[in-house]
């Protein structure tokens, strides 16, 4: 099997990408999260 070497400018934007999937991915969690608290919490206004 071939591998492919990457060039530094390649790995560079690889890694801000995975980066900002990851931030977008952790705010979609948080919203859920937040989503949750206020549709399912004991005694709120609805």
């Amino acid at each position: 099997m071939e591998t492919v070497e990457l060039s530094e400018a390649q790995k560079k934007s690889r890694r801000g990408r995975n980066i900002a999937l990851g931030v977008v991915l952790a705010g979609l969690v948080a919203l859920f999260y937040v989503v949750t608290l206020i549709k399912f919490g004991g005694g709120t206004v609805h």
